[in-house]
């Protein structure tokens, strides 16, 4: 990929990437590897060891991988732009939590299930 090809903003990156997650499934995915990854950092916070932050990788982009494997079957968006996916895992969860994803979803042109 040529640099001219990459996506400029992250406004237009985070519409690509729900493109890229436009089935429920894979959300699904998404959100519980996003708490799965700040429960391993809770747990090592809190409890110990640190040595246990090493997981939040593990736990964050194992399951949401398998779900673009298994059911989007898309290349993720981190092999291209891996800071911009990261922070977007947790926004795109975080506007689940808050009942914000459903606009979102539009403007990036996702179709909401019948």
């Amino acid at each position: 990929m040529t640099q001219s090809n990459r996506i400029a903003t992250y406004g237009a990156f985070f519409l690509f990437y729900l493109r890229e997650h436009s089935a429920p499934a894979t959300r699904a995915w998404h959100y519980l590897a996003a708490a799965g990854s700040l429960g391993v950092a809770l747990w090592a916070l809190l409890a110990g060891p640190l040595w246990l932050l090493l997981a939040m990788p593990v736990a964050g982009y194992g399951p949401a991988w398998l779900s673009h494997a298994l059911i989007e079957r898309n290349r993720p968006a981190t092999f291209r732009y891996p800071l911009w996916s990261l922070v977007s895992d947790y926004y795109m969860t975080w506007l689940w939590i808050t009942g914000g994803l459903g606009p979102k979803l539009a403007e990036a042109g996702v179709a909401r299930p019948a």
